[in-house]
C-alpha cells in the first residue's frame, strides 16, 4: 500500500496541432482509441495502486479538464505548477507530494500520453520495477526493446545485469543518448544493447531525493522550503507560487539520471507507442488499399499514404496527392507533408510569435 504513480501531464502537443492546443493538448483528447489519452494512462493503473495513490501534475490551464476527464481522483491529487520548468522540477515536485502522504513510499513517474494496449505487461513491468525499488536505493528507468532504427526517441545503453525481481532482470545503465542519425540507431539495433528511453521511472521518495541533493542542490533546496512554507501555515498553491518561477528548467534526464550511478533498467514486454507525430497514428488505425488513413468526413481520390483528420462538420476532400498530412477543426486547416511531421512544432512557434494566431494557440 505505499505504492505510487504520479502522471506528468503538462505536455503542450505541438506536433499535433491544430487539434492540440494549450488548453487541450494531446494527452486530453482521444489521439488514438476512443478516450482522451490521459484517461486511458489512468485506467491501465487499476488494480495496480488505488485511485487515491494516482497523482497528476499539470498546469493551471488544463487542471478543469483533467478534473473533468478524471473525476474519480481525490481533488488534491491533481495539482498545477504555476510554471513549466521541464521534468526534474516535476519530480521533484512529485516527491514533495508523495513524501507529504508517505515518506517510505515508491512512486513511479509517467508520461500522461503513451499508448500501451497490454494491460497485463505492463503492470507485470511496473510491479518489478516496484520491487526493485523496494528492495534496493535505485533509480529504475523502463526500457523499451527497440523493434527498428527510430531516430524520434532516446536510447539508454544497458551494461552489466545487477540482479532481477520475481519477474525481470535489471540492468546497470552505462549511458543514456540523445535521438541518434539513422546509421547510428542501426547500430544500437544490431547490437541488441539498447533501449528506447520511455520516460517511465520507479524509485523510492528517499533514493530521488538523496539524488536530487547530490546533483541538483539548488532544486533540493527550494524543494525544502516549499515543504518549510507548507508546514507553516502556507497552502501549497502559495508556496509553489512563490518558489516554482525561480527554479532551473531542466530534464530529470540532464539533472540525475545521466550522473548518477545507481540507475537500472528492466526490458519492457508490453507494446508501446508515444505518438510523438501525426504519422504515429498510421500504426494504430485502419488504412485503405492505398494506404491514405481517413479520420472524420472525407473523401480521398488518386491519392495514397495520406493522413486525413476532420473533426468539423464540412468534408474535407483531397485529389491527386500523397504523402500528406491534412487536418481540419473548426477554426484551423494544416496541411504539411508527412516527411515534416516533426517540424510542426516550429510552426507552432510562429504561430505564438504573431499576435494575430494567439487565439489558435
Amino acid at each position: 500500500m505505499n505504492r505510487y504513480v504520479v502522471i506528468m501531464a503538462g505536455g503542450k502537443g505541438e506536433r499535433f496541432w491544430p487539434v492540440s492546443r494549450l488548453s487541450r493538448p494531446k494527452h486530453l483528447l482521444p489521439i488514438v482509441g476512443d478516450k482522451p489519452m490521459l484517461r486511458q494512462t489512468v485506467d491501465r493503473l487499476e488494480g495496480l495502486v488505488p485511485a487515491e495513490h494516482v497523482i497528476i501534475v499539470t498546469n493551471k490551464e488544463q487542471e478543469a479538464a483533467i478534473r473533468e476527464i478524471c473525476p474519480d481522483l481525490p481533488a488534491e491529487n491533481i495539482v498545477s505548477e504555476p510554471v513549466g520548468r521541464d521534468t526534474a522540477p516535476a519530480v521533484g515536485l512529485a516527491a514533495l507530494l508523495v513524501k507529504k502522504r508517505d515518506p517510505e513510499a515508491i512512486f513511479a513517474m509517467l508520461p500522461a500520453d503513451h499508448v500501451i494496449h497490454d494491460v497485463e505487461g505492463f503492470q507485470k513491468v511496473m510491479d518489478s520495477g516496484f520491487e526493485l525499488a523496494e528492495a534496493g536505493e535505485v533509480l529504475i528507468t523502463i526500457g523499451i526493446a527497440p523493434t527498428h532504427p527510430a531516430t524520434g526517441y532516446g536510447y539508454i545503453h544497458k551494461g552489466e545485469m545487477k540482479g532481477s525481481s520475481s519477474q525481470t532482470p535489471a540492468y546497470k545503465v552505462q549511458k543514456f543518448v540523445e535521438k541518434p542519425d539513422t546509421e547510428t540507431a542501426q547500430q544500437y539495433l544490431d547490437s541488441g544493447e539498447y533501449y528506447w528511453n520511455a520516460g517511465m521511472f520507479i524509485w523510492s521518495v528517499h533514493s530521488i531525493y538523496k539524488s536530487i541533493e547530490q546533483f541538483n542542490p539548488g532544486l533540493f533546496a527550494s524543494l525544502n522550503e516549499i515543504e518549510s512554507l507548507t508546514h507553516s501555515g502556507t497552502s501549497l498553491e502559495n508556496a509553489l507560487a512563490d518558489i516554482y518561477p525561480t527554479l532551473e528548467k531542466i530534464s530529470i534526464d540532464y539533472s540525475v539520471m545521466e550522473k548518477a550511478d545507481n540507475v537500472e533498467t528492466i526490458e519492457s514486454n508490453f507494446d508501446w507507442d508515444d505518438v510523438g507525430e501525426w504519422p504515429a497514428i498510421e500504426r494504430h488505425s485502419d488504412k485503405d488499399e492505398a494506404g491514405n488513413l481517413l479520420s472524420g468526413l472525407g473523401l480521398v481520390s488518386n491519392c495514397s499514404n495520406n493522413i486525413i483528420y476532420n473533426d468539423g462538420e464540412r468534408v474535407t476532400a483531397i485529389y491527386g496527392v500523397d504523402e500528406l498530412i491534412v487536418v481540419h477543426t473548426a477554426d484551423a486547416t494544416l496541411i504539411c507533408p508527412k516527411s515534416k511531421a516533426q517540424e510542426i512544432k516550429k510552426l507552432v512557434k510562429q504561430l505564438g510569435a504573431d499576435a494575430r494566431f494567439e487565439s489558435f494557440l
